[in-house]
């Protein structure tokens, strides 16, 4: 892998990223309110989820 992936990686991460906000402001803005009430354990969860999930993605690939 080289820098070149990474970069590749990382800009499309904020392309995805950016959709929902440039899409549906309203929408984010509820989305991102409802995330701050969130328990730290709750946030947790969800990062752990998105890790594995990301993890099955780049395995499948290669």
């Amino acid at each position: 892998m080289s820098f070149s992936d990474l970069f590749s990686a990382l800009g499309l991460v904020l392309v995805l990223e950016g959709i929902l906000p440039l899409v549906a402001p309203r929408v984010w803005r509820d989305t991102f309110r409802k995330m701050i009430e969130m328990t730290d354990g709750q946030m947790r969860f969800i990062g752990l989820v998105f890790m594995l999930g990301g993890i099955l993605i780049i395995y499948l690939i290669k």
